[in-house]
């Protein structure tokens, strides 16, 4: 069947276009898109061609690329020897594309089991997926102080999954004031600019001393480097956000070895493929729980979403991404009824 899908042909280039795919094969689901979201580090990185984008293993740089991996629909069609979802089903799709259908191994498309569920909801709830193992991995405890620095999709998704964690007080950092304003609607207690002079004699005060828990999305080595300023003794630092830049010089020995804080890798990749433990969920598990968690009002994902676009408008919408550092927090693609 003939499909479309938005492609990066070149640096710094989106298009629409058809292509052919399948019928689903064994162990495949084919979904029939209504939501897809944009993921803004990510798909800047892919568009402008930056070749650190798929962790650990990323290719070298070649176009055309694909990006769109946060999606959500309805299954049309299984392949032999699925069980879990059936057709006509409604369902989050991880890993798939910025496509009007998508063929993807079942495994990767998670049901969504919750009637008040918009699909506009649930095409970010695996980007969600994100910040939330982050914050397992940190172990955060009722009543413990955490932060959040930068304050992209990412670090408004961690924002509020703190709050549902119990953190406080939760402290969100980011030197744009918009980003800020929408941290403090998403449940933090104190937002501030971290290129403020006394940044950190503020987090400290407001904190008793240091923060327990931080959630560092920013990616760059001076992010780091201020979070760690602001961390209490025996303190967690996730690393989050994507060090594309390798730009790194911190004083560890000052300010991680003596003061004994742990830092944690968080790429979304470094989990389980197959059994959740504590500390340590699924892709299928975390989407499930962040899809809970909305159910249940203890998260809200929907009043985030900023802007929605058709596919044919994915030029325009790109090179906004590529050149505003303001970009909305959420975008999304709507592929018809």
């Amino acid at each position: 069947m003939n499909v479309q899908q938005i492609i990066f042909p070149e640096v710094n280039k989106a298009a629409l276009i058809e292509r052919t795919i399948g019928e689903p094969g064994a162990g495949q689901v084919l979904v029939k898109t209504a939501v897809s979201t944009v993921s803004p580090g990510t798909e800047r990185a892919n568009i402008t061609g930056d070749a650190n984008v798929a962790g650990a293993n990323a290719p070298s740089v070649k176009f055309p690329r694909a990006s769109g991996y946060s999606s959500a629909g309805t299954v049309v069609k299984t392949g032999a020897g699925v069980t879990h979802v059936k057709e006509g089903d409604r369902v989050v799709v991880f890993w798939g594309t910025h496509s009007s259908y998508n063929l993807v191994p079942a495994s990767q498309a998670v049901k969504i089991e919750q009637d008040g569920i918009s699909f506009d909801e649930a095409a970010f709830s695996f980007i969600a997926t994100f910040p939330l193992a982050a914050v397992r991995k940190c172990r955060v405890e009722l009543g413990e102080s955490a932060m959040v620095m930068g304050l992209g999709l990412l670090g408004q998704l961690a924002v509020r999954l703190l709050r549902a964690a119990g953190a406080t007080p939760i402290i969100a950092a980011d030197p744009v004031e918009s980003r800020r304003a929408e941290a403090l609607a998403g449940g933090a207690d104190y937002a501030l600019d971290p290129l403020a002079p006394d940044f950190a004699q503020t987090v400290k005060s407001l904190t008793g001393g240091g923060v327990n828990a931080a959630i560092e999305v920013t990616g760059v080595g001076a992010g780091l480097d201020e979070t760690l300023d602001c961390m209490a003794k025996f303190g967690r630092v996730a690393l989050l956000g994507c060090t594309r830049d390798k730009n790194f010089t911190i004083d560890y020995y000052r300010k991680v070895h003596c003061p004994g804080i742990q830092l944690i890798g968080a790429h979304t990749n470094a989990r389980p493929m197959q059994e959740s433990h504590p500390g340590y969920f699924t892709h299928q598990d975390d989407i499930r729980a962040v899809l809970k968690l909305c159910a249940s009002g203890r998260m809200k994902l929907a009043d985030m979403v900023r802007e929605q676009h058709t596919p044919d408008e994915c030029q325009a919408v790109y090179d906004r991404l590529i050149n505003d550092r303001n970009f909305p927090i959420v975008t999304q693609f709507k592929w018809g009824e």
